[in-house]
């Protein structure tokens, strides 16, 4: 049966834009308490009243590779509302670029920020979540299932969160803890367009049509959804459920119409 959303206390990381700003408007309009986590502080106070009134929404800067800042994030939402029910590690960047090309502080930025932003949340979060025996999410990538080539570091950082989040799931099978991997396809955002390149520096813009990709606001309901259900994994899209199935059945077919298939990217770095 599933459970409802009212009242519960959600931290969403990355709550300044894409997946992280529509899921805490989903989480809002269900009538929960949303603690929005970024770095932009002021944006998410311009933001704040777009998801829930004063008295049910806290907007905490961070920096999720840092752990003072995760530990600190933590603590505010306690202090404020006195538990935790959900913590949506949200917050990534990703990449664009061939690995012979890449300097290496690239891929350490992504796991700075896609891998150890979700252990350091998850750790602190952790025993309060036991408390409530509440929900702990990771938002991946199919990335995170097959790998997707020009992201290394993209891909190995998702791939990373599967594994950690799976193992904490297992090692809390008895406690009640509810942990979900959650795996949208490509989803319209700005993450392209910030992708970093091959020295560092932003892309700027994005190789694919956003219009055509599913919005943030399907992906955020879907996530709601699976919280409410308790789900353990979740893979959208049908293209995503597709790839990930080939992945197990047909890797090396599914290696090559990778291939193909980033390489018709605009600018692909294959070219």
């Amino acid at each position: 049966m599933a459970v409802s959303l009212q009242d519960k206390v959600i931290i969403v990381t990355g709550a300044s834009s894409g997946i992280g700003l529509a899921s805490a408007r989903q989480f809002g309009s269900e009538g929960a308490r949303v603690v929005m986590a970024a770095r932009s502080y002021d944006r998410l106070l311009e933001l704040a009243p777009s998801v829930a009134p004063p008295e049910r929404v806290l907007c905490v800067r961070c920096d999720v590779t840092q752990e003072a800042d995760c530990r600190a994030l933590i603590d505010a939402t306690v202090e404020r509302f006195g538990r935790i029910d959900i913590l949506v590690n949200n917050a990534g960047i990703s990449m664009r670029a061939m690995f012979k090309d890449l300097d290496l502080i690239v891929i350490r930025r992504l796991m700075d920020v896609n891998f150890w932003g979700t252990v350091y949340c998850s750790k602190y979060a952790l025993p309060y979540l036991l408390e409530t025996k509440g929900s702990l999410v990771g938002v991946i990538s199919i990335a995170g299932y097959s790998a997707l080539p020009a992201r290394t570091g993209y891909s190995a950082s998702k791939y990373a969160v599967r594994g950690f989040l799976d193992t904490v799931r297992i090692e809390h099978l008895k406690d009640g803890l509810h942990v979900l991997v959650f795996a949208p396809g490509y989803t319209a955002s700005r993450v392209r367009s910030a992708a970093l390149t091959a020295d560092g520096t932003a892309q700027g813009e994005t190789p694919l049509d956003e219009e055509k990709l599913m919005s943030a606001e399907e992906v955020a309901m879907r996530l709601s959804r699976a919280l409410r259900k308790r789900r353990s994994k979740v893979i959208l899209t049908l293209l995503g459920r597709a790839t990930v199935r080939m992945h197990n059945m047909f890797p090396r077919l599914l290696d090559r119409l990778t291939y193909s298939y980033i390489a018709r990217e605009a600018g692909s770095p294959f070219k």
